[in-house]
């Protein structure tokens, strides 16, 4: 019996895929068919005209073992299983490869591609140096960092980071669209002086209903359900990717020239709960270790309503945000069953109340980990166990450093993407007429 993948209980998923409906989607509905995320820029299939040669792929690394032993779809596994694929990852190109009995298939990365080629000029097949990045970003250099799941993307201002500005840092990069050009945005407004983003997959980035058909007529018709049978969960040690960023977030502010960042701000999108949500919703954190209201500001509570002033740190936080959204809540756990629920107020001030999530949150969708607050009809953040791991990791440089989960709904970051392009036309403008 094939083992469970071992990876974090928050996404670990349970579900059966229906052969009579197999293109179903189990996952991902609320991206995908709700919010209209747009994943057609991720990834792309081709069909090659002849299968490489056997020296080839011994050239690559085989995960086929890895991919059946760890999907959490079965019917995707039994389908892989009985058309003979074995898969094949070319970890200096972030490309794999399905070999089938009579022709071969090729996942590209489009996404990961594109970022690179704008920085670098091309797709680099390993790590490379600092390089300065003045065409797209004036006044900083970049590096890439090679490892086996896509690499990591790092930009720092050249001459020297300002430690009291924020560190940038957009964990999931291509499953949440556009947050590489939220932190871009911030870069660009002397928001933040260095940024690491994630340019790989975790194993659950959906796959289009276009590369759905493909795949189709093609004999290979994958459910889009936990798409982990292309790019994996798991490294080939088991250790799963989801949370690559945050565990690795020490390597990282070392390689960025950071001994000891406070002020991290983790750049995530979201679906809102209507289609014109531009609330902000910052998460503190709701698994161990809890935050402690005494380290975010003074709290008093006045007829059930909680008063926080923030301190300095939380305060130039929310500062930076304000300029993305006027309407923006602050969420954390204290404990397992106490949470703070509170509204940023003009003078950055904060009101709300204590709520007990064991009755007062919802899942937006049955059998999916999205919660909100019905009673707000507002997103709930603390359920999100990245926020806990990288809080750890920069406990280690800075015993009093901050991380704020910035989950951004899909219109804001939308319109966000919007201005850079429109600011970046107009540098190029200027630069022309000079």
């Amino acid at each position: 019996m094939p083992r469970r993948p071992d990876i974090p209980s928050l996404f670990v998923s349970h579900f059966t895929v229906d052969k009579a409906a197999p293109f179903y989607r189990h996952l991902n509905r609320l991206e995908v068919e709700i919010g209209r995320e747009d994943y057609r820029h991720l990834k792309r299939v081709e069909l090659l005209d002849e299968t490489p040669p056997e020296e080839t792929f011994a050239a690559m690394e085989e995960i086929t073992e890895r991919v059946l032993d760890t999907t959490q779809n079965n019917y995707n596994r039994q389908l892989l299983f009985r058309r003979g694929i074995r898969v094949y990852l070319d970890v200096p190109r972030y490309t794999v490869y399905y070999r089938l009995p009579d022709r071969a298939l090729r996942f590209i990365p489009l996404w990961r591609q594109k970022v690179l080629r704008q920085f670098f000029g091309a797709v680099p097949t390993s790590s490379s140096d600092w390089i300065a990045c003045d065409r797209r970003l004036e006044g900083f250099e970049c590096r890439f960092e090679a490892d086996g799941s896509g690499g990591v993307l790092l930009l720092r201002r050249r001459g020297g980071i300002d430690p009291g500005t924020a560190l940038l840092t957009a964990t999931h990069g291509p499953y949440d669209p556009h947050t590489l050009e939220v932190a871009l945005y911030f870069l660009r407004a002397g928001k933040g002086d260095a940024a690491a983003i994630n340019l790989g997959f975790s194993g659950r980035e959906p796959l289009t209903d276009e590369n759905l058909e493909i795949l189709k007529g093609w004999g290979v018709p994958l459910n889009p359900s936990n798409i982990d049978v292309i790019y994996p969960y798991v490294d080939g040690q088991g250790h799963p990717y989801c949370y690559k960023m945050e565990e690795g977030f020490r390597r990282y502010a070392a390689l960025l020239g950071l001994s000891s960042p406070q002020l991290i701000i983790d750049i995530h999108g979201c679906v809102g709960t209507r289609t014109d949500d531009y609330r902000l919703v910052v998460g503190l954190g709701g698994f161990p270790p809890y935050p402690r209201t005494d380290d975010l500001g003074r709290m008093v509570e006045r007829g059930g309503v909680l008063h926080l002033t923030p301190r300095p740190l939380l305060r130039r936080g929310l500062g930076i945000l304000r300029d993305l959204s006027t309407e923006i809540y602050l969420q954390y756990c204290e404990e397992p069953h106490r949470g703070c629920h509170l509204f940023l107020l003009g003078g950055l001030q904060l009101i709300g109340r204590v709520i007990d999530p064991r009755t007062e949150v919802a899942s937006l969708l049955p059998g999916e980990e999205r919660t909100f607050l019905p009673s707000d009809n507002i997103r709930w953040l603390p359920g999100a166990g990245g926020n806990a791991r990288q809080r750890i990791e920069a406990g280690k440089l800075c015993s009093d450093a901050l991380c704020l989960h910035v989950e951004i709904p899909t219109a804001m970051r939308r319109r966000i993407a919007l201005r850079l392009q429109e600011a970046m036309i107009t540098d190029s403008l200027e630069s022309s007429t000079l």
